[in-house]
């Protein structure tokens, strides 16, 4: 009897193994997420700031089609983007308390501006709310001659902290962040 038992337990497991590894996955986003952390050595676990975002893809659109210019847009693909300061740090020179916050920006022909918003988990910019803005930022809209297809995110060093770059196509921008 109690092989029987046995038995049963184990054709019972494999039928749902079976059934949980045959998952459809045809749903996989488009827009992947991804991550970047301050200081950017992987060895390095202690981290001032890290950043999650949607990376959108051109895929023959234009930038301005994707994020218009001089509209409040979620930086990036599906959820605004959560960027965490593990501790205080002056973001584009404004004061900016450890924690987390959503990230929007306004794309401009000469300048963008960055937005820290306190209200987390927003899907795109439909209920971005400007009194929850903790900074804003206008910084320069730079290029490069080095078109990028996917919407990215990065740290690069700088003196006293990094620069938060964000690039897509030929547009770079970068925000200061001094520790």
């Amino acid at each position: 009897m109690k092989r029987v038992s046995t038995l049963a337990t184990l054709l019972f497991a494999l039928i749902l193994t079976t059934i949980a590894t045959a998952q459809d996955f045809s749903g996989i986003d488009k827009s992947p997420m991804d991550m970047a952390a301050y200081p950017t050595d992987y060895k390095v676990s202690e981290k001032t700031v890290r950043i999650i975002y949607g990376r959108p893809q051109l895929k023959g659109r234009s930038m301005e089609e994707l994020a218009p210019t001089g509209k409040v847009w979620r930086t990036g693909a599906n959820e605004a983007p959560e960027i965490t300061f593990y501790k205080d740090v002056k973001f584009g020179g404004k004061d900016v308390k450890a924690g987390t916050y959503s990230l929007f920006t306004i794309p401009g022909e000469k300048e963008w501006t960055v937005i820290l918003n306190k209200n987390l988990n927003q899907w795109g910019s439909y209920f971005y709310d400007e009194a929850s803005d903790v900074a804003r930022v206008a910084v320069p809209n730079g290029s490069d001659i080095t078109p990028l297809e996917e919407f990215s995110i990065a740290f690069k060093d700088a003196e006293g902290g990094a620069h938060l770059v964000m690039g897509w196509d030929k547009t770079r921008v970068a925000v200061p962040i001094t520790m």
